[in-house]
């Protein structure tokens, strides 16, 4: 059966982010490096300044290094405080406004072909995924368990004409 992803363009507002912050290769990601992460975030929620919501975080993942196969992924809950605090051993992340290709990535679906369905839709759409350091972003369930192989979630790549 194909699988396919509705896919449609959303802007989002620039906002401040608080959370973890993981740096490694895809390997080490694949390997659970990021899951980790992603607990220990859902552990650590009650740290987190005014968070805008309590039932999403966001996933954002960045380049490391020009020609690097490293990333850097940011697991974070938008924070509508004002005052600079970052709770100790925490990062904090400034995300501007931006558009996005958006879909769901549900159960039982490929991840890398929801990936591969959203970029070929950019394409198609005469837009190209963003040149700067953000690659992706993903929006995940508060209460979702970080180690179940086969996870919904919210694809978010940002894009540009």
């Amino acid at each position: 059966m194909e699988q396919t992803n509705d896919t449609v363009i959303v802007v989002k507002a620039g906002y401040r982010a608080i959370g973890l912050k993981w740096e490694g290769t895809f390997a080490e990601a694949g390997a659970g490096g990021i899951r980790r992460v992603h607990e220990q975030l859902q552990g650590r929620l009650p740290e987190i300044p005014e968070p805008a919501s309590l039932t999403h975080f966001y996933g954002l993942s960045y380049h490391a290094y020009p020609g690097s196969e490293r990333f850097i992924h940011y697991a974070v809950v938008e924070s509508g405080d004002s005052t600079g605090y970052v709770p100790e051993g925490m990062a904090a992340v400034e995300v501007p406004t931006m558009s996005y290709a958006k879909c769901e990535h549900t159960q039982g679906q490929n991840i890398d072909r929801s990936y591969h369905n959203v970029y070929d839709w950019i394409a198609r759409q005469g837009y190209s995924a963003f040149r700067g350091e953000m690659t992706h972003s993903e929006i995940y369930s508060m209460d979702r368990d970080p180690y179940d192989p086969d996870p919904e979630f919210t694809i978010m790549i940002p894009i540009e004409k």
